[in-house]
């Protein structure tokens, strides 16, 4: 039986954001789920660029504190100005969780060539002897 953390990255900038998990059998990402601006905040009214990014950015926070408790690990990668403000929204306990962030925009990586980027947060799964 595998021993794992359950780790998440939230890949984002101030318009996109991509929520993967490691898969458990190989060396590849799969996507927990996907969200863009233009989804998350559909309204009449135009913000200007930077507060509509800074409301996207703390609806990113919003959906990792709702997710609490899917994920013991979690990692954030957004430019710095966007990781300020979703590592500010969140949630005492998702803060604990935290273990790393990346001030880099991977946005625009496609999801199979992320790995690379990745791959130094995600342990290797152990497996669990059963003893005779």
């Amino acid at each position: 039986m595998p021993i794992h953390v359950k780790l998440l990255f939230v890949v984002a900038d101030g318009e996109h954001a991509r929520f993967v998990r490691p898969a458990e059998e190989d060396n590849t990402l799969k996507s927990a789920s996907r969200a863009d601006l233009a989804e998350a905040h559909a309204s009449a009214s135009a913000p200007s660029h930077s507060e509509a990014g800074e409301k996207f950015a703390a609806w990113v926070a919003d959906q990792v504190n709702k997710a609490v408790n899917t994920y013991d690990e979690l990692v954030l990668v957004a430019p710095a100005h966007t990781l300020n403000t979703i590592r500010k929204d969140l949630s005492t306990v998702a803060a604990k969780k935290l273990v790393d962030t990346l001030a880099k925009d991977l946005t625009k990586i496609p999801s199979g060539e992320l790995w690379p980027h990745l791959r130094q947060w995600v342990r290797p799964v152990h497996r669990a002897k059963v003893m005779p």
